[in-house]
Parts: C-alpha cells; sequence; structure tokens
C-alpha cells in the first residue's frame, strides 16, 4: 500500500486553514506555460500555481509532506473558522477554473485541468457533506504524528533547523488535540475509529523519542530551551487527550462506520477518478475472482502432482476439490516462512532479488534513487502491514521508505504463526514487487521527474495502486524466482486479495455485510490468513473506496497494456512501453491511456 502522507490525507488536510499566508510559490511556475502556448494555457499555469502556493498553506502538514518547507513551522487548523476559510478559498479557486475554457488547453493542461476540478469537488465534499471532521478521530491523530514525522524523516534540511520546526509544531499540537475534542461528535465516531486512534494516541511520543530526544543536543541556549518546554508541554496534552479517548469517546461512540450506497458512489467518484462504475467494477471483480481461482488450481495441480498424501486434482473439479487442492499448495509455501524477528532481514533480500531481476530481464528503466526498508512509524500501525512512503515531489534525492509493521509484542504465537504463514517467504517477494521493486518505490521515482508539479502533488491513488498490482503479474510472466510454481500461486494469491478487496469494500459499505460474510470471502474464497483477515475487518470499517483502489487501478493498467499492444503491434516494446506509462505522472489511469494513445481527453 503507498503510504504517502500527503497522498493519503489530502482530503482531510485540505480541510484546514494555517495563520500564516503564502510568500512565493513553491516552484517557478508550478504549471508552467510555454511561451508558444495560448492565453488560456497561461491562465491555466498561473492558477495551477496559485493552487499550490495558497492551498499549501492552508495545509502545512501537506506541504511538508510533498517539499514544500515554507510552513514547517505551522499547523494545520481545523476551527470552525480554518473550515469556513478553507471552504470559501476552494469554492473562489472552482470559480477560477470555471473562467478558463479548457476546450482550449493543451493536452497536458486539459488533464491537470481535470485533476484540479476533481481535487476541489472532493475538498468541498469532504468538508461539508462527508464531514470527515465531525466523525473520523483519524483526521487529528494522523495531523499530530504526520507534523512530526514529516519534518523528521528526512534530512532535507540541517538537523537543528528541522527540530526548530518540530519544537514550533509540538507547541501547537495540544490546540489541534483541543479541535478534535470539540469536533467530534460521540454520537456519529464509529465505535472501530475512536478504539483504533485511542490506541495509536501515544504513538507520538515513540515520534519523540526515536526523532528529537535523541538529537537534541544540537540545539543550544533559547532554541533548546523551547524544544525542551514544548516536549514538556505536549505529554500532559496527549495524556489528556487519551483521558478523553479513554472515558469518553471510546465509551460513547456509536457512529454507524457503513457509509451507504449514495455516499459511497460519489466518494468512489472523487477519490478514484475512474470511469468504471461501482456495478462494473463488482462485475468485473467477481468474474475475475473466478477466474483467478480456476488458475489457481491449475498451478496447484503442478504443485501437488505425484506428491504423496495430496487430494484429487481431476480436470473437472468440484468446488470441494477445487478449495482442497488451492489450500494443499499453499500450505506447501505458509510453512517457509521466516522467524519472528527475520521479517525486515529478508525483505531486503528480496529487495536485492527483485532489483536485479527487473534490470536483468529489461522490465523497467531502474533510476539511483535510494530506497531504505524502515520499522513503520508507531502512529501509523494498525492499517496495514507495509507501505512504501516516497519522498515529496519538491524534495530531490531523499530516501524512499519501504515500511514494515514489527511482530507486536502482546501477540500470542499463535497469532505470530498466522501471520507468518501469511507473510511466507515467497509472500514477501510479492509483497516486496509491489511496494518497492518495481511497484511503488520505482513508480514514485518516475513520477516524480513529470514537469507538473500539479499532478505530482495530486498523483493519483489507482495508478500508484494499480501499477504495484501490474507489476506482480509482469514479474511472474517473465519468470521471476526461476518459474518457481509456488511463487506464482503466491502472486496469485496476492492479486486475488486485490480483487476480493474491491468486492469486500461494497460488501460491507453498500450491501452491509456481517463480519461473517467478510471473512468467509476474505479466508475461504481469498485464502487469507485468520490474523490477515481480522486485520483487515478493521481496515474495512476504518475506510472507504480505498480497498477499492488496487482492483480498479489494475484493470485500467492491463486494459492499456492490452490497448497499447494492439496499436503497436509487432513494434511493442514492453520497457519502453514501461517507461513511457510512468512519465505521465501518475494522473487517473484513464487520463494515462488517452495521453499515450492520442485519445480524447475526457
Amino acid at each position: 500500500m503507498s503510504r504517502s502522507l500527503f497522498a493519503a490525507s489530502l482530503l482531510a488536510l485540505s480541510l484546514a486553514a494555517c495563520q500564516g499566508q503564502a510568500t512565493t510559490p513553491p516552484t517557478p511556475a508550478a504549471g508552467a506555460a510555454a511561451p508558444s502556448e495560448t492565453a488560456q494555457d497561461q491562465a491555466f499555469a498561473a492558477l495551477a500555481a496559485r493552487f499550490l502556493d495558497e492551498g499549501l498553506a492552508l495545509s502545512p502538514v501537506a506541504a511538508t509532506q510533498i517539499g514544500d518547507h515554507r510552513f514547517d513551522a505551522e499547523l494545520d487548523d481545523l476551527s470552525a473558522e480554518g473550515r469556513r476559510k478553507s471552504a470559501d478559498w476552494t469554492r473562489g479557486m472552482l470559480a477560477a477554473l470555471d473562467g478558463i475554457d479548457a476546450a482550449t488547453l493543451s493536452r497536458e493542461h486539459q488533464v491537470d485541468a481535470l485533476i484540479l476540478r476533481n481535487q476541489l469537488d472532493s475538498t468541498l465534499w469532504d468538508l461539508e457533506t462527508m464531514q470527515s471532521w465531525a466523525w473520523d478521530p483519524q483526521v487529528y491523530s494522523g495531523l499530530a504524528g504526520g507534523a512530526i514525522y514529516g519534518l523528521m524523516a528526512r534530512e532535507f534540511a540541517p538537523m537543528p533547523e528541522r527540530l526548530k520546526s518540530a519544537a514550533a509544531r509540538m507547541e501547537k499540537i495540544p490546540a489541534l488535540l483541543a479541535q478534535a475534542r470539540a469536533n467530534l461528535d460521540p454520537a456519529r465516531v464509529p465505535k472501530t475509529h475512536a478504539e483504533t486512534v485511542a490506541r495509536q494516541n501515544r504513538g507520538i511520543f515513540t515520534l519523540i523519542e526515536t526523532f528529537i530526544t535523541p538529537n537534541a543536543d544540537q540545539l543550544q541556549g533559547a532554541d533548546r530551551a523551547r524544544l525542551d518546554a514544548a516536549i514538556a508541554a505536549l505529554r500532559p496534552a496527549v495524556e489528556e487527550h487519551q483521558a478523553w479517548l479513554d472515558g469518553t469517546l471510546v465509551p460513547d461512540a456509536r457512529g454507524e462506520f457503513r457509509i451507504g450506497a449514495e455516499r459511497y458512489d460519489r466518494k468512489l467518484r472523487l477519490s478514484l477518478n475512474s470511469s468504471l462504475s461501482r456495478q462494473e467494477i463488482r462485475r468485473r471483480a467477481e468474474a475475475e475472482l473466478a477466474r483467478v481461482r480456476d488458475e489457481m488450481y491449475d498451478v496447484a495441480k503442478v504443485v501437488l502432482k505425484d506428491r504423496e498424501g495430496a487430494p484429487d486434482t481431476p480436470d473437472q473439479p468440484t468446488g470441494a476439490q477445487r478449495q482442497a487442492a488451492i489450500e494443499a499448495a499453499m500450505e506447501l509455501a505458509n510453512e517457509d516462512r521466516p522467524g519472528r524477528e527475520e521479517v525486515v532481514e529478508f525483505a531486503r533480500h528480496t529487495l536485492e532479488v527483485a532489483t536485479d531481476f527487473v534490470r536483468r530481464h529489461d522490465i523497467v528503466t531502474v533510476p539511483d534513487d535510494p530506497v531504505k526498508i524502515i520499522l513503520m512509524p508507531e502512529f501509523q500501525r494498525g492499517f496495514s502491514v507495509a507501505y512504501c512512503d516516497s519522498p515529496g515531489p519538491l524534495d530531490k534525492g531523499l530516501d524512499t521508505y519501504y515500511a514494515i509493521s514489527p511482530i507486536p509484542d502482546d501477540w500470542s504465537d499463535a497469532q505470530v504463526t498466522s501471520f507468518l504463514r501469511e507473510y511466507n517467504r515467497r509472500m514477501i517477494h510479492v509483497l516486496t514487487i509491489h511496494e518497492a521493486m518495481p511497484g511503488h518505490y520505482l513508480e514514485g521515482a518516475h513520477s516524480a521527474k513529470h514537469p507538473s508539479t500539479l499532478r505530482a502533488a495530486l498523483r493519483s491513488g489507482p495508478f500508484a495502486e494499480g501499477w504495484a498490482v501490474y507489476t506482480e503479474r509482469v514479474l511472474a510472466d517473465a519468470g521471476y524466482l526461476d518459474k518457481d510454481p509456488l511463487f506464482r500461486l503466491m502472486q496469485l494469491k496476492f492479486y486475488a486479495r486485490s480483487v476480493g478487496n474491491a468486492i469486500l469494500d461494497q460488501g460491507i459499505h453498500v450491501d452491509n455485510w456481517t463480519k461473517e460474510q467478510a471473512m468467509d470471502l476474505m479466508v475461504r474464497q481469498t485464502f487469507q490468513q485468520q490474523s490477515e483477515a481480522e486485520g483487515k475487518w478493521i481496515r474495512a470499517q476504518l475506510s472507504s473506496t480505498q480497498l477499492a483502489t488496487y482492483f480498479v487501478g489494475a484493470q485500467e493498467h492491463f486494459d492499456m497494456r492490452r490497448a497499447a499492444e494492439a496499436k503497436a503491434g509487432e513494434a511493442f516494446d514492453m520497457k519502453r512501453y514501461h517507461d513511457s506509462v510512468l512519465a505521465q505522472g501518475a494522473p487517473p489511469v484513464r487520463f494515462a491511456r488517452q495521453l499515450l494513445l492520442d485519445e480524447p481527453i475526457q
């Protein structure tokens, strides 16, 4: 899962208004028009620059994440006045965009204009209709943790400078937590959201102990005194908030986590920006799951052939025979797993193997940008087992993080075994392909080179997640791990999870699925371990529509690949195609296709 904090929390961050005002644009011109472009192109380029200039002033934490460091000492304001300022500004930007004749723009600017309009519509809808600020405590915990993590995780400036910014932000976090208590209505907050944030809240202390305290001696005099005072004041503020979470929000939370068909459909259109409707996604996902299960059975037949005690594998199996064969073949992979303390080290090994394979087989150009495997910060745990956190598009040459969540200390042996069966050695190979090479890491490194800063800042989740899923199949088809059938089985299982995610998301939020229905899809139909399925059940409650991005994005990438092959014929070159796709700057996949294949922009 791609966990660029800016991409993951942009809608929430756009609710905020900050006391500071923008001074100069983050780049000379975020969507600069060439001298030969029309007056309308130049007007749009100026509007794109204004969006980034003023919009990032309203969202300082997001600004830090994309590499605009003018507001590193500021923190988002989610008060009623802050939300009003944000709504007024967003309406003003929409009015300015309405004043530009999109039909006369260059194709690149037509795409950016559609992306910008979708983002503005999303912000206003979330602010006024979805109202995440009133019922989702993750908005506030994400901002509080991200405010520090974004400053300290990467060396974009000297440590003393970042420490001074961190001190200024820590001074403001108590006010943010107070805004959370004022804004959140327990009657609207779902129980799972409240419990999750209650577990995460004290994670901010881990950030301080990891990033701030070991480096505090680099400040002297008044700067050091201010830092110490900010930490000292933050601790009781966090504990006060913890007491409210434990004593008020968790016991009183009674909101409905299911968002319903009407809001789901609107959010799906805005967050995915895809041409596929909810109904089309469901139809394609159910058909694809049936196809993948058939393919998994074919692989299982190869794995189990001549193996003593293996279940029958007839050419025309019953449903029970198919299930038994796939499960038996998977058991062989599940038993080949790393030890409890070996997961991160084995992930490093898989990164080396995948990188070498991509280079040797000319899959796609591999950039020199660095990537590091790290332990997932505590404040971000509880949502996924891994993510890729790329540097902001304005921060050049900084590390990409492939973050792995460590196994919790309080897990029982049975929980640990279940987790490691799910993330066995071959599955970690698949995970590394998805998150790092040639998935999220490589896609982010390529996309950041696109000249449109607007497009980089508003990079599409379905493009990024779809590319990562697409590359899993590309490497399997190219013979990764010497065509090991158990690896292919794990790749198909990982893909089946993506397909199942889209079904699960609709099932829960639109069709009112019970936990039993959800667990049947995850455990029986897509072969996930109990611990993985339990975590996904929580995740599906905590979010909506995001789980569909994997399948929708992958389907659009597969569709685009087939169309490109048909157009190029025998001249089709895979590496050239992949480089061309990633050169589009991660817009919604439909726009990448329209640009790449010279189709009408719409």
